[in-house]
């Protein structure tokens, strides 16, 4: 047989060979780094025979398959381990994720992080044996009866859902599990692992159902990229918004009124009302129309828009009032679109873009709920364009131009887009599915940016972009997403007047720029570590008077400085000296301005900063001279289409 080894080269083997022979088959550098095959775009199982001829990829730890393929190997590691240290546990799930791996489990005992080591050295044992994992079919009987001796009842009811005659059961050595795979060719595979942390998760992520123990790990081809993470991790740790959100006084949640329902402090408010002055002012700059709406409506209007039939899980349930049902809404969509409606259009009103800071409502299961960045009340930086399609490309450009320059604005300037295209089934007319994806795709490249097609991972009702930012850790976090939207104007017959008289339906663009205003001000709180740029800091000057017969000068100073629009606090509180530039430091404030006898008299000020410390006596020209740029948003070019 001839098997073309993508990237490498063609070779002959005999029939009868599985691909687990190709490891020593292969004459390739790097052959003890694969760790997954794909055979005609499929991922294999090791200990198969080649079927025929037909292309091999080779998987390898660094590529993002493989490294899941090593992470979902070592989760099936650490839930054999468990079992061996702590007998009688049963069994969920244990999938690979973004940045690692998590088992769930149901344990006769509590168990913390002290337990990590011995797990780890259970772990190791089983990695040093270099058992292979071996793949077999049961019938579902064969699997429920052996899962039910188990009194594994978490199996037994994933057999039930699973709908094949036959499910894939993976073993190595004294464990088995049911899962579909795909495993490293044998246990020695894994070469740096370390369990990370420990938490509560409800079976299936459902409240009502029984709360397990979910423990995370990770994975890693080396012992110095493992490292190299870890250390990422304790600097994300000290990042975390709910912790720094809570030492800041920016926001807070309160269990009492209810998860995932968030108030925002003074501090979080005033830089909240700073985003959303400038998201205004430069929507109102550039062609946008700002609208309000409700928060409830009709269930009728939510049966119309076609929510209740997809998004149900995610809504509340619906508020009876006059004997009619209202539910508060997870969109704003259906609300633009009844005010698009409110009158006949002409093609002379388009484009028409509305834009609204929406606050929306979502039933999150509360085992995902996590800070600011996944809640149920939150507010949508939100817009509708609605165009002709000869002007759909223009505004795509536009749109995604708009989007750098806010993005930029506020300091991430990395970014990766997928741009999602066609499902298999889709509402709309393919000609216009095709024209929405080209335009798409051109206004990717014409800005230069990272992307990666999501072939045919498009909602059914039109393509989009995710945009995904880094963060200063190289984090990635969803952000931006403009959405094609060919199904709500067929659903409420949305129309316009063409130049030629007939009645034609427009494209209509869902727009999000920073998502949710509560997610965004997350990503701001981590990716700066709370230390805002000046014109984003709540307090941007404090001013430390070393006794009280500086106050009268040091107000003074306040007015002079308030004059000129700076945000300034004056520490007045009988505390030492020491304690206030400490506590001006752990709130991050940018500028520190320290008065004793000498400043008084000449009429100076003693200056610190927050990253630079002492900075030394001027006057308070020189120190506007010599800051007042700091304090100013950064200039952004933004290049629309004519």
């Amino acid at each position: 047989m001839k098997l073309k080894i993508l990237s490498y080269h063609e070779i002959e083997v005999d029939s009868g060979k599985r691909f687990i022979d190709l490891l020593s088959i292969l004459d390739i550098k790097g052959v003890e780094e694969i760790v997954g095959l794909k055979f005609n775009s499929e991922i294999v199982y090791w200990y198969d025979e080649i079927p025929s001829d037909g292309e091999i990829q080779l998987l390898k730890y660094t590529d993002e398959e493989g490294l899941e393929i090593l992470r979902h190997s070592t989760s099936h590691i650490m839930a054999q381990a468990i079992g061996r240290v702590f007998p009688g546990v049963k069994f969920a799930i244990g999938p690979a994720i973004a940045e690692g791996f998590y088992y769930d489990l149901d344990l006769k005992k509590k168990i913390s992080e002290n337990d990590f080591e011995k797990i780890e050295e259970e772990m190791q044992k089983i990695i040093d044996q270099d058992y292979k994992f071996i793949r077999e079919f049961w019938s579902r009987d064969k699997a429920t009866k052996f899962f039910n001796e188990k009194k594994e009842n978490f199996k037994v009811e994933l057999i039930e859902g699973i709908p094949d005659k036959e499910v894939s059961i993976f073993s190595d050595d004294d464990f088995l599990d049911l899962c579909r795979g795909p495993h490293i060719p044998s246990t020695g595979k894994v070469k740096a692992f370390k369990l990370l942390s420990i938490a509560g998760a409800y079976w299936r992520g459902d409240e009502r159902n029984p709360m397990l123990t979910r423990i995370y790990g990770t994975a890693f081809p080396t012992q110095a990229e493992l490292d190299l993470y870890i250390e990422r991790l304790k600097e994300a740790e000290k990042r975390d918004h709910r912790k720094l959100g809570k030492e800041l006084e920016l926001f807070h949640i309160y269990e009492t009124a209810g998860s995932g329902l968030v108030f925002w402090l003074p501090n979080g408010a005033l830089i909240r009302t700073i985003i959303e002055d400038f998201w205004r002012k430069e929507h109102l700059k550039h062609g946008y129309e700002l609208v309000f709406t409700p928060h409830i409506a009709k269930k009728q209007l939510w049966e119309t828009s076609g929510h209740l039939d997809f998004y149900a899980e995610n809504m509340y349930e619906p508020i009876k009032v006059d004997d009619q049902e209202f539910i508060l809404k997870p969109m704003n969509c259906p609300f633009h679109i009844l005010m698009y409606k409110s009158k006949k259009r002409s093609y002379r009103e388009l484009p028409i873009r509305w834009a609204e800071l929406g606050t929306v409502y979502r039933y999150e299961r509360s085992g995902v709920l996590h800070g600011l960045l996944r809640v149920r009340g939150f507010t949508q930086d939100d817009a509708h364009i609605i165009c002709e399609e000869k002007y759909l490309e223009k505004e795509v450009m536009n749109l995604l131009s708009f989007t750098l320059f806010f993005l930029k604005t506020f300091g991430f300037k990395d970014y990766f887009v997928y741009l999602a295209t066609r499902p298999p089934k889709f509402v709309g007319d393919p000609g216009k599915w095709d024209r929405a994806q080209e335009a798409l795709k051109k206004a990717i490249e014409k800005f230069g940016l990272d992307y990666k097609i999501d072939e045919g991972g498009g909602a059914f009702y039109g393509p989009k972009i995710d945009m995904k930012i880094r963060d200063e850790l190289g984090r990635e976090w969803q952000c931006t997403t403009l959405q094609f939207d060919f199904n709500l104007p067929q659903r409420f017959n949305m129309t316009y007047i063409s130049d030629d008289g007939t009645p034609k339906e427009p494209i209509m663009i869902h727009r999000a720029l920073l998502g949710a205003i509560e997610r965004f001000f997350g990503l701001l709180i981590e990716h700066y570590a709370g230390k805002f740029p000046g014109w984003l800091a709540p307090v941007q000057i404090s001013i430390i008077p070393i006794t009280d017969h500086q106050l009268e000068y040091c107000q003074e100073l306040k007015k002079e400085l308030e004059l000129r629009n700076f945000r300034v606090f004056l520490d007045s509180r009988g505390e030492r000296m020491g304690y206030k530039i400490r506590d001006a430091q752990s709130k991050k404030i940018p500028i520190m301005i320290i008065i004793g006898k000498r400043e008084a008299a000449d009429n100076i000020i003693s200056v610190r900063h927050r990253d630079k410390g002492d900075q030394g006596t001027m006057t308070l020209v020189d120190f506007l001279e010599k800051f007042e740029k700091d304090f100013e948003r950064p200039e952004v070019e933004l290049k629309l289409e004519e």
